[in-house]
This record gives C-alpha cells, sequence and structure tokens, in this order.
C-alpha cells in the first residue's frame, strides 16, 4: 500500500476527526485544519481560523510547500440555523465563506502538485440539507454549492488523474449533534423520524465512505456525490 498525505479541513472533532484516525491507521499522513486543536490528533494539526480567508490562504501557502499533498477533505461547515425571515445578508455571508472559500482554497494549494504527480482525490463534504430542511438557508446553499464544485471540477479534471466526488450525511451521532439533540429530546424524535434506518450515522460511517472515495479502488468515479443517511434522501420507509 501507498503511503499519501491528505489534507482535511474541520479536521478536530466529528467526521472529521473519525476520517483523520481511519486514514492515519492504514498508514497516511494527515494534516488537519480547524480552529482549534483536539487532544491528540493522528498526523500534522494546523490551527487557523477558516473564517479568516487571509489566515487560511497563509496557512495553506505553507503546507503546499510542506508537504505534497495527494487528496482533499473539505469537511468544515458553518451552518447559523434561521428562519427564512430572519436570515441576514452577513450570516449569510459567514456560512459561504466558511464552506465555499476555504474549499476553494485547499483545492487550488494542492492542485498543482496532484497535477504534476497525475494523480489526487478531492473529497467535498455536503449534506442531506440540500434536499431541503427549514431554518437552513444559508447552510443548504452552501452545501448544494459544493455538489456544484464537485460537477464542475470533475469535467473540468476528468483527464487529469485526480478525481472530485461528494459525500453528503444524514444525521450523524457527533458530539456537537448530541449537544443540541440529547437522547429523549424531541429533536432526536424528529431526525430519526427521517430516517428509515430508525438511528443516527456514526462518525466512523461516514469516513469510510469518504476513505474509499480518498482510494486508488475510486479511480473511475468522479463528478458523483453520494448520500450516506440511513436512507433518509429515499423518503420514508414504508410500514
Amino acid at each position: 500500500m501507498m503511503s499519501r498525505t491528505f489534507l482535511i479541513s474541520g479536521a478536530s472533532k466529528g467526521i472529521g476527526l473519525a476520517l483523520s484516525t481511519r486514514l492515519a491507521a492504514a498508514g497516511h499522513h494527515v494534516v488537519g485544519l480547524a480552529r482549534n486543536a483536539p487532544a491528540s490528533f493522528p498526523g500534522t494539526f494546523v490551527a487557523v481560523d477558516l473564517g479568516d480567508d487571509e489566515a487560511t490562504r497563509a496557512a495553506l501557502d505553507d503546507i503546499a510547500q510542506r508537504f505534497s499533498l495527494d487528496g482533499v477533505v473539505n469537511n468544515v461547515g458553518l451552518v447559523n440555523p434561521a428562519a427564512l425571515a430572519e436570515v441576514t445578508l452577513p450570516a449569510l455571508d459567514d456560512v459561504m465563506r466558511v464552506n465555499l472559500h476555504s474549499a476553494l482554497l485547499a483545492t487550488q494549494a494542492a492542485l498543482p502538485g496532484m497535477q504534476a504527480r497525475g494523480w489526487g482525490r478531492i473529497v467535498n463534504i455536503s449534506s442531506l440539507t440540500v434536499l431541503g430542511m427549514p431554518q437552513r438557508t444559508a447552510y443548504a446553499a452552501a452545501k448544494a454549492a459544493l455538489v456544484s464544485f464537485t460537477r464542475s471540477w470533475g469535467l473540468e479534471l476528468a483527464g487529469s488523474g485526480i478525481t472530485i466526488n461528494a459525500v453528503a450525511p444524514g444525521p450523524t451521532e457527533t458530539e456537537l449533534f448530541r449537544a443540541n439533540n440529547p437522547p429523549g429530546s424531541e429533536g432526536e424524535r424528529r431526525y430519526l423520524s427521517g430516517v428509515p434506518m430508525g438511528r443516527f450515522g456514526k462518525p466512523d460511517e461516514i469516513a469510510a465512505t469518504i476513505a474509499f472515495l480518498l482510494s486508488d479502488d475510486a479511480a473511475f468515479m468522479t463528478g458523483q456525490t453520494l448520500h450516506v443517511d440511513g436512507g433518509a434522501s429515499l423518503g420514508r420507509a414504508a410500514f
């Protein structure tokens, strides 16, 4: 197995940390980005505010000089939930900046090296919310834009040896999700009612799909979005 180097944004917790741990266990080097470093990280961690374009660009320039990046996982996300009548332009801009600017900058930083080597993997983390969800005007729009990035970049780079795919998780049992939807809460009941499998995803289950898309085995797949959501994108189960 060839050891590769992957850059992961939003790597300090949840799906990002689960993916970092999985890739490191498989012998790969992980470079993680997030605002705050976790207590322990299975690779190189760079603390940066991904909502700050100049700080993000500077960190990525340094990383690209230090490491030969074989792939990028654009995982960081900012939600800012609000009812339609309460969405403000500054809040909308914040969500777009964190979700989209960082994805573009990270991919651009890794692109020259991947093109030179004729091999690369980009995975954009979208969301089930792209299919529609109340109070997610900004977040769903940003995550839908990542699906559009995936299709456009996939076409542009199809002959380069670089694949671009997206993963759209459903409700996943991360620390943040559980903090907002504790066991027995109305939030938990509401989310579970929309998942035909009747349970939440585990971060490592999402990470497993991402790891496949980063592998040699996924070489003939590009521009696609995989919904990893217990069937939630299909509709309600027939009972």
